[in-house]
C-alpha cells in the first residue's frame, strides 16, 4: 500500500508553512484518480438517497479550489467563476468523468505553483470572501481549500460506492 502524501517528506519549493496544504491537495489528488475508474458515467448525475452527484463532488473539487485561492490573491471572483458555480451540479451529460477529473488535477497543479509563490509573511494577512467581503487569512484559505477538497473526496468516495452497489447490504 502507497504512503499517504504527507508521510512521503517535504515537497520541493513549498512554504514549510504550507506543506500540511499541498499534502492534502496532493492526497486528494491521487484519491480522485483513484476513484475515477469506479465512476460510471452512466452515473455521474445521479442523485443517490437525494444526495450530492459524483459530477457535483468532481465539479464543486475544481471550483472552490480555484474560489479560495482567488480570494487568497486578494481578487474578487470573475464573472467565468461566478458562472462556473452556478453550474455546480447541474446534469450535463457532455461532461465526461475523464474531463472532470483533468480539470481538477490541473487546478491542483494551479494551486500548488500559487503554494509556492506564497510569501509565508503573507500568512496572516487579511483577505475578503465572497460579496459580503467576510475576513479571512490567507493561511485560513489555504486550509479551509485543503481540508474542504478532503471533505469531498469522502463523499464522493461514498457517492461512488453507493451508486456502485446496486441496492447490496452486507
Amino acid at each position: 500500500m502507497k504512503q499517504e502524501v504527507w508521510l512521503r517528506g517535504p515537497l520541493p519549493e513549498i512554504p514549510l508553512l504550507l506543506q500540511p496544504v499541498a499534502h492534502a491537495l496532493l492526497q486528494a489528488r491521487e484519491e480522485v484518480l483513484e476513484m475515477a475508474t469506479r465512476i460510471d458515467e452512466g452515473k455521474l448525475w445521479n442523485r443517490p438517497a437525494g444526495m450530492a452527484s459524483a459530477g457535483f463532488h468532481l465539479q464543486h473539487l475544481t471550483g472552490v479550489l480555484d474560489r479560495l485561492f482567488t480570494y487568497a490573491q486578494g481578487k474578487a471572483l470573475s464573472e467565468i467563476q461566478l458562472r462556473m458555480l452556478k453550474a455546480e451540479g447541474n446534469a450535463d451529460n457532455e461532461i465526461s468523468v475523464k474531463s472532470l477529473v483533468e480539470n481538477f488535477s490541473q487546478q491542483v497543479d494551479r494551486a500548488l505553483e500559487q503554494l509556492r509563490t506564497t510569501d509565508e509573511l503573507t500568512l496572516t494577512e487579511i483577505r475578503g470572501v465572497g460579496r459580503a467581503n467576510i475576513p479571512a487569512t490567507v493561511i485560513g484559505l489555504y486550509v479551509h481549500a485543503a481540508e474542504h477538497s478532503m471533505r469531498h473526496v469522502g463523499q464522493l468516495l461514498v457517492t461512488v460506492a453507493v451508486l456502485n452497489s446496486n441496492g447490496r447490504t452486507q
